[in-house]
């Protein structure tokens, strides 16, 4: 029904309906509601992170923030409707999974308000706002300070589920890898995703931490020193793998993981931001507005240009200062539009 764009991400009825917190302006009628995907949501990433903006919403506006996870898929329309029956003025769901059910219930329902974290629509909804990651950009430059900083010449990367959100981070690693080795002479290798080929190494889930220490278990055993899983908690199992090996790093991915997954931050090469809570944030800023009548379809995309996306710090003495500021030349090239990122192009190599 509705065609997917470029820049799109990537959860019996459990329902978890907690946090009826009222902050700011006491007695608030608005009601923001938030629909998590698969992997709950204390993540560590996505989920989490969107959720932090709500948070911060019920804070400064006064709105009345809660959620309601979803262990499966067919507990998105379920809890979907929960929100629609209560009267919630907004309701925010989180990852690409969740586009179907939410164009249906928006296109059922023109007067509540929704937001989608990683998803677009072509044509546009009315009420609905979009709210996409240009998360290659920031992979990008993560790439390019992993192939400096690797000993062994062999980074890599792997992802969760095989959808646009997952593969927008890979496909801009590799990259910024790439990049490197033009400038630098050097021929760093990319192991777990070809963006070329269009093929890569996949959990499968974005929960099993098993999976995720098993798939860096390989990784290590076949020389990276340096691996970025795209794959919400399942990449705490990378992380483990990789304290446990010792002399290697770990990327996060979505937040800081020196913060939210702090346990681990000794092991924190960096993390590739995406700055999700910040665009909730905005959203929910936009429907307490007076004279709000809509979003008209709007769409939000996070950018270098804009700190939609970003690069957490990089662990201390892992690069030389020359690769930082070869690093602000690449930022600014970026953002100019006269370095590639890879997106475009993979996109255009699939049609």
């Amino acid at each position: 029904m509705y065609k997917r764009l470029s820049v799109v991400l990537v959860s019996v009825l459990l329902i978890s309906s907690v946090l009826s917190a009222c902050g700011g302006s006491a007695g608030s009628d608005i009601k923001v509601g938030m629909v998590t995907d698969m992997g709950g949501i204390d993540d560590k990433s996505f989920n989490a992170t969107s959720w932090k903006g709500i948070e911060m919403a019920v804070e400064e506006f006064g709105v009345q923030g809660d959620y309601l996870e979803s262990q499966q898929q067919t507990d998105y329309a379920p809890n979907i409707t929960q929100f629609v029956n209560q009267g919630y003025t907004l309701i925010t769901t989180v990852g690409f999974l969740l586009a179907d059910d939410t164009a249906k219930f928006a296109v059922e329902n023109p007067d509540v308000n929704f937001a989608i974290v990683d998803f677009a629509y072509d044509p546009p909804i009315d009420n609905v706002r979009g709210l996409v990651f240009a998360t290659d950009e920031a992979a990008f430059l993560v790439g390019y300070a992993a192939a400096a900083a690797t000993k062994t010449g062999k980074v890599a990367t792997f992802g969760g589920i095989s959808i646009p959100p997952v593969t927008i981070f890979m496909v801009g690693f590799e990259k910024g890898v790439e990049y490197y080795n033009q400038q630098n002479g050097t021929s760093v290798e990319v192991l777990g995703w070809s963006t070329a080929d269009n093929l890569g190494v996949f959990s499968g889930n974005f929960e099993s931490t098993d999976d995720g220490r098993r798939i860096a278990e390989e990784f290590l055993s076949e020389g990276a020193d340096i691996i970025m899983p795209v794959a919400g908690p399942v990449g705490l199992g990378t992380a483990q793998a990789v304290r446990e090996a010792g002399d290697a790093w770990v990327i996060g991915v979505d937040t800081d993981w020196t913060i939210s997954a702090s346990d681990y931050k000794d092991v924190v090469f960096t993390s590739v931001l995406k700055n999700m809570d910040m665009a909730v944030f905005d959203t929910v800023e936009i429907v307490t507005e007076d004279g709000f009548d809509g979003f008209g379809g709007e769409l939000y995309v996070g950018m270098l240009a804009n700190d939609g996306v970003g690069v957490g710090v990089i662990a201390d003495g892992a690069i030389s200062g020359d690769v930082e500021s070869a690093m602000d030349d690449i930022r600014q090239g970026i953002i100019d539009g006269t370095i590639n990122t890879g997106w475009a192009d993979y996109l255009s190599s699939l049609n």
